[in-house]
């Protein structure tokens, strides 16, 4: 069953946006590369966006599916607007949509290994 994952925010300040999440909430953050951290609790998890060129305007939820193909064509049968089509990252691959509201999600699936 799909469910939101992850979070993510764009953050203009990486270094002290980590902190700040990490003092104040005692999150343990881990990093993905010079531009992306993120939690890893294995729940709903909290992304913070470096690349501002990749991040998006608002805060992004991510939607965890088993079949991303599948839920693409999904997604635009149902009336959501592919706003980045499918794309690999360190962990997975993703597309991003804007829901009949015009809200920014992302849909992936993780990497095997």
């Amino acid at each position: 069953m799909a469910r939101i994952n992850y979070i993510e925010l764009p953050s203009t300040a990486l270094s002290a946006s980590k902190t700040f999440y990490a003092e104040a909430f005692e999150m343990t953050l881990v990093d993905y590369g010079p531009t992306y951290s993120c939690t890893v609790s294995g729940d709903v998890e909290v992304g913070l966006q470096g690349d501002l060129g990749a991040a998006t305007d608002a805060p992004l939820p991510v939607i965890l599916v088993d079949d991303l193909e599948a839920t693409l064509a999904a997604v635009a049968n149902a009336g959501g607007v592919i706003v980045r089509p499918i794309f690999a990252f360190p962990g997975g691959r993703r597309f991003h949509f804007r829901d009949p509201s015009g809200n920014e999600l992302a849909a992936w699936v993780q990497t095997k290994g």
